[in-house]
């Protein structure tokens, strides 16, 4: 946990020595799209993968 806690601050301590705002990177139209797309897309692939593993579920105790 520490050792997390630990990396944490320094990439926000190499994004400030670069320059890069995070609150301008999360408040850009572009970066919102983009994980609004991502999120979309894992949500999407969740439903997906758990329907074929219930199904595979269901094939391999006889139900179908």
């Amino acid at each position: 946990m520490l050792k997390m806690v630990f990396w944490v601050v320094f990439g926000v301590l190499a994004l400030s020595f670069f320059g890069i705002s995070l609150r301008e990177l999360v408040q850009d139209p572009q970066t919102q799209d983009n994980f609004s797309f991502i999120i979309d897309l894992v949500r999407n692939g969740w439903g997906f993968l758990t329907g074929w593993v219930e199904g595979l579920g269901e094939f391999f105790r006889g139900e179908r």
